[in-house]
């Protein structure tokens, strides 16, 4: 049988993730009894205050960190954007580094500094499988030091991951600013920020089945002004009257994360190795996009699926749906676009190919990665594929 909301199989995981019921229990007391302004000095303020501050301690003490260095934000796009805007203000910084694989968040934010001449930016090198030429990274260093490098630890399309230890060895020497975006990682793999060479890592809680609408971002070493002006909320690095239930919700859905990490990991990655196989298996000239099917070099979360030319793959995404699967075509932050991927686009992925990115989560069953695959592997019979 299908188990999921309307008998529904949820594949999308990366886009989005369901929120546990653990987390609703956490955040229940914070909507319905404890309703007081944080920035109010009076006991219904102070209550309110204390739970954010107790989040806090509470996701600094997960990932090796201070509280002093975590700042909550409305999300992973916000926390990516004060990051870059604000390093390039604080530090007159005037080159950037990024790959033309980064999420939207990063490249467009990017794009637009070099367009109005704030800095000049550079694209690293990518591999064949989509990973970062860190030699070229190195070139580009020595030419350009202190400049802002942004690259994303785990690609949200193709699930590619990136040493973090490497590339932030080699800020470190060339006196450059490293942010990453760990939207995509964070709450499945484990990070000890007091031994990772990083200036910013982000996170958002719908991507580790907490409360959408609240994320984080971690600084460390660098000193920089708010990106949203109006109030002193965040020891006045962002203004605005908090997120409070959604940022206690983040702080329980991450110390579940951390709780089940490796029974979440084995599952998963039981489940990635399963649908792997059952494609190759029944589906012939199927192929991975990026490093999606090395579970070495990649999130566990993440198969990105690329299937023959055929007729089919104008409408698989909607025949899909139609046959109770969600999934995507590639990011999820480009759904509705008429572009197609940048990540496959700069992997060299041929465009008569259909492309679907499957995400796993932890509601996932094997049944249902079965389904997924027989439901494609037919479609593609039917056209004798």
């Amino acid at each position: 049988m299908i188990r999921s909301v309307a008998d529904r199989i949820y594949l999308d995981n990366a886009a989005t993730t369901p929120i546990d019921a653990e987390v609703i229990e956490a955040m229940l007391p914070w909507i319905t009894e404890q309703y007081g302004n944080p920035s109010s000095i009076h006991g219904h303020g102070r209550v309110v205050k204390s739970a954010i501050e107790q989040a806090r301690k509470t996701v600094a003490g997960l990932l090796n960190t201070s509280p002093s260095q975590i700042f909550f934000t409305s999300g992973g796009t916000e926390a990516d954007n004060t990051a870059i805007l604000c390093s390039v203000e604080a530090y007159n910084l005037t080159h950037a580094i990024t790959s033309p694989l980064e999420h939207h968040a990063v490249l467009h934010t990017l794009e637009y500094l070099a367009k109005v001449g704030k800095i000049k930016l550079s694209m690293v090198n990518i591999d064949e499988k989509g990973h970062v030429d860190i030699n070229h990274l190195e070139e580009l260093l020595k030419t350009n030091p202190r400049s802002l490098v942004s690259l994303m630890h785990g690609n949200n399309e193709i699930g590619n991951l990136l040493d973090l230890n490497v590339v932030g060895g080699l800020c470190e020497q060339y006196n450059a600013i490293f942010h990453s975006d760990t939207v995509q990682t964070m709450g499945h793999l484990r990070h000890d920020l007091k031994n990772l060479k990083t200036n910013f890592l982000v996170g958002a809680a719908h991507k580790f089945n907490g409360p959408k609408g609240v994320g984080f971002l971690y600084v460390n070493d660098v000193r920089i002004h708010p990106y949203i002006h109006g109030g002193a909320q965040e020891r006045n690095m962002r203004g605005g009257t908090e997120n409070v239930y959604g940022i206690v919700g983040l702080a329980k859905a991450l110390e579940i994360a951390y709780r089940d990490m490796d029974s979440h990991r084995a599952h998963l990655e039981n489940l990635k190795k399963r649908m792997i196989a059952g494609f190759r298996e029944k589906i012939e000239d199927v192929r991975f996009n990026g490093d999606s099917a090395n579970l070495e070099r990649s999130n566990y979360t993440v198969l990105n699926v690329s299937l023959p030319p055929s007729d089919v793959n104008d409408m698989l995404l909607f025949n899909l749906d139609i046959a109770k699967i969600s999934a995507s075509g590639g990011s999820a932050c480009s759904s509705g676009s008429e572009v197609g991927s940048h990540v496959l686009s700069a992997l060299g992925v041929a465009p008569e190919r259909g492309n679907v990115r499957f995400s796993f989560g932890k509601y996932n069953t094997e049944a249902e990665i079965d389904y997924a695959v027989a439901t494609v592997a037919d479609m593609y019979k039917t056209v004798g594929v």
